[in-house]
């Protein structure tokens, strides 16, 4: 069936027309355990208001039967339903069959290799919903949902409202139980859920709240492993953001759903769904638990701004992920043991975003979209990092006091409606006396970044600034001045400068040793120091992760640009890593240094600066808190099979380390098989067959190669959430011949890839992408390519260009 997507021009004619009173979504669940199929009834009531006027339902499921007002309505098309003839009072009820729960969209059921249990989950964004039940899947159509589902008897249901009537079936024989939930609120529909399984759950009463934690059974001692820190993040993050908002997260219950063979995580209203990636099986690292910490928060922040509050079309996309990134950062500096949590986001996230903003595939933080397929290729650095970043830079603008109290008025104002861009602008003008439409259309509407660079103009010093196409945006950042103390940079002073135009004088003393050009990380703009050299041999000597984050992130640009080599990029790295003592950058950097070395590295310097980036490890090794984090990049850099051989007797029974090392054997051309054998054996994590793929995947054997290859692309049998690792071990250097039958055949599987929803046409688009073997003509063709492919598509392979054609340039 085609799926016709819809435009925004026809979600607000639909909106304009109908009002949705109720949903009554009951769900079947009981083929599951042994067949495809999820059956569902929608009965939606709802009004309109121009009595006599047609519409249409969405539905992309198999329909069985639909009924209006008691007449049965014409097949669906296109995915949609027509609606002939409403009354000002509507009762509409379709029955459907979801047969395509392995690889379709909105509802996918995952058998765990562990045990052979079955688990099903659902996630909706952006408009995924009607693959699974009649709906009018479009943000501003809210409306209560009340959800009942029928699950086999030893099942777990959770939803969004929690607190179900649970009872079992009659004549039965007790194989089936129904759970029937409260209705919600009023939500928009790719903010419902439904996961359901055989769980292990925790369950913890705080602050009243009822939280709960759920994840597969062979999952239970890693949960449980993990549980308190959860427990205590998700406690307080719901008190900061209830405090700051002014507003407590108006449901007693609160679940966190870990699921097999999700991508990310889902901010479903009340029931956040997880990928159980990140329930690590080993030990978590710091930067591992920042993270996780980060994406709790970031799911937790879409309570209020998305779920409380819903844009009203995804043209404003960023009122849901720009804000949640920002959130997540706030908050967990502010609430939280991950005080350095903006450093982290400047060492990842933030890099990441500099990168595709200076692009061919940019695009203002807020744009016009014409219809959901469009949406799909939104979801992205821009959207999510740069977005938190110009949020954060906002409120220095107008100041952190004023800027709560302007949410806290937002979120008052349209609790459980919807909103636009500038609705949110207005209250937060209000609030803090500031003119923010400059702001606005410099900051959200403008695709690009800004350049800062600090020069000499006589006695003083003064910015020279621009935007992407004249003056630079309206904006406050700070610039350090540093002298030297012994083997140190001490901050003489510092001075927080708004921009006045293209040319800012900066009131600084003269004489210092190094001037921090956007000190602080206050802004969103690339800089350039006014002694190039000098700061990439003094980053290490700067005195705070910040700090030493901007040095970074400027050396790393330059490298981006065209303007640094990678040897310079290792350098740098390499020295800020001998003395960085910050859990929430080493590992970003460490990942950074090995990139440099190993992706953007001529063939001649490749060696070497691996050899440098695995001495700095090796030294760090020494210290015990450093040493899981340093090894496992000592893994990907080992440059023999003797050093292999010793890293292996390092890791004793640290499984993920063995894993590993052994990876970087099959690299070098070891043999692997019994090993791979034995670790399987000795390995409890369910999924360890997936770590056993990229082992393979690393080897040069051709064979080998098309196996994992088709595992990942004919089979789809790698969870999403682990393809990424499995390609980083694919595409290796030094390989280019056995790798280059694959660069063709990324390009026949593009047209093809956004099969299964946005997620996997994501993932997809953007691992895939060779990275070797590849030339300049290669780079063109997958440009034609990626211009007819689905939009989702087509958005990540240009990206991946673009960044394929400044790896070839540095390496060249």
């Amino acid at each position: 069936m085609i799926n016709r997507s819809l435009t925004q021009v026809e979600a607000e004619h639909r909106a304009a027309l109908l009002a949705v009173e109720h949903y009554a979504i009951d769900i079947d669940l009981t083929d599951l355990p042994t067949g495809p199929q999820v059956r569902c009834v929608s009965t939606v009531t709802f009004t309109c208001r121009e009595p006599g006027a047609d519409s249409f339902v969405d539905c992309a499921a198999e329909v069985v039967s639909a009924v209006l007002n008691g007449a049965d309505l014409p097949p669906a098309r296109d995915g949609r339903i027509p609606l002939p003839g409403l009354l000002a009072s509507n009762e509409l009820r379709v029955v459907t069959v979801q047969a395509e729960t392995r690889d379709g969209e909105g509802v996918h059921k995952a058998v765990d290799p562990a045990d052979g249990e079955v688990y099903v989950w659902t996630s909706f964004e952006p408009d995924e919903a009607h693959f699974v039940w009649a709906c009018f899947d479009q943000p501003d159509l809210k409306g209560p949902h009340a959800f009942t589902v029928l699950a086999p008897a030893h099942w777990t249901v959770v939803s969004n409202s929690g607190d179900p009537v649970v009872s079992p079936v009659d004549g039965a024989a007790g194989a089936a139980r129904r759970w029937v939930f409260p209705a919600t609120p009023p939500l928009s529909v790719y903010n419902t859920v439904v996961n359901a399984g055989p769980f292990h759950e925790v369950r913890r009463d705080a602050d009243g709240h009822d939280l709960g934690l759920l994840t597969r059974r062979s999952l239970a001692a890693v949960l449980d492993r993990d549980a308190e820190e959860l427990f205590t993040l998700t406690r307080q993050g719901l008190a900061f953001f209830g405090e700051v908002f002014r507003m407590p997260f108006p449901q007693r219950r609160y679940d966190q759903v870990f699921v097999p063979e999700f991508g990310g995580a889902m901010e479903n209203y009340g029931c956040v769904t997880w990928s159980d990636t990140v329930l690590y099986r080993a030990t978590p690292t710091p930067a591992e638990r920042e993270l996780r910490a980060k994406i709790l928060l970031h799911e937790m922040a879409h309570m209020w701004f998305g779920n409380i509050v819903t844009m009203r079309w995804w043209d404003d996309l960023w009122l849901n992920e720009a804000f949640a990134e920002f959130a997540c950062n706030w908050a967990a500096e502010r609430a939280t043991v991950f005080t350095d949590a903006w450093a982290g986001h400047l060492a990842s996230g933030k890099l990441a975003a500099y990168l595709a903003d200076q692009g061919p595939a940019t695009h203002p933080i807020r744009q016009p979209i014409h219809d959901v397929a469009q949406a799909m290729s939104i979801f992205d650095a821009i959207t999510y990092p740069k977005g938190a970043s110009v949020l954060h830079q906002l409120m220095r603008y107008v100041g952190e006091a004023e800027f709560a109290a302007g949410m806290a008025t937002y979120f008052q104002r349209y609790a459980w409606g919807n909103t636009t861009l500038q609705d949110l602008i207005d209250v937060l003008a209000a609030g803090s006396g500031r003119d923010l439409d400059g702001w606005r259309a410099g900051w959200l509407e403008t695709a690009g970044t800004d350049r800062i660079t600090l020069r000499r103009d006589g006695d003083g010093l003064v910015l020279d600034a621009r935007g992407p196409d004249g003056p630079p945006r309206p904006q406050v950042l700070a610039v350090g001045a540093y002298v030297r103390d012994g083997d140190r940079l001490h901050r003489l002073d510092l001075v927080q400068v708004e921009l006045a135009g293209p040319v800012t004088p900066v009131d600084l003393p003269a004489g210092a040793e190094v001037y921090l050009v956007n000190d602080e990380d206050l802004t969103f703009a690339t800089t350039r120091p006014e002694a190039r050299d000098t700061l990439a041999a003094t980053a290490a000597a700067l005195p705070t992760a910040i700090a030493r984050g901007v040095a970074v992130a400027t050396v790393w640009d330059m490298l981006l640009a065209g303007e640094a080599g990678a040897a310079e990029a290792v350098r740098c790295l390499t020295g800020v890593l001998a003395v960085e003592t910050s859990g929430s950058v080493i590992e970003p950097y460490l990942t950074l240094a090995a990139d440099a070395a190993e992706l953007w590295s001529p063939d001649a310097q490749r060696p070497e600066l691996l050899a440098a980036v695995a001495a700095t490890c090796r030294k760090l090794a020494e210290d015990t808190d450093r040493r899981q984090v340093v090894l496992r990049t000592l893994a990907r850099t080992a440059a023999d099979l003797d050093e292999v051989a010793w890293l292996q007797a390092q890791a004793g029974d640290d499984v993920d380390l063995q894993w590993r090392a052994l990876a970087r054997k099959a690299e070098l051309g070891g043999a692997v098989d019994a090993e791979i054998a034995a670790l399987l054996a000795a390995d409890p994590d369910p999924d360890a067959w997936v770590r056993a793929t990229s082992v393979r995947a690393a080897s040069p054997d051709p064979a080998t190669k098309r196996a994992v290859w088709d595992t990942l692309t004919v089979e789809r049998s790698v969870p999403i959430g682990d393809v990424k690792h499995v390609t980083a071990l694919f595409w290796r250097p030094g390989q280019d011949a056995v790798l280059a039958p694959y660069a063709g055949r990324y390009l026949e599987l593009a047209p093809q890839l956004h099969r299964g929803g946005m997620t996997p046409a994501m993932v997809f688009a953007n691992r895939l992408f060779p990275v070797y073997g590849v030339d300049e003509a290669y780079l063109a063709r997958a440009e034609t390519v990626a211009a007819g492919a689905a939009p989702v598509v087509g958005k990540y392979m240009t990206e991946r260009i673009d960044v394929v054609r400044r790896m070839l340039r540095a390496r060249g």
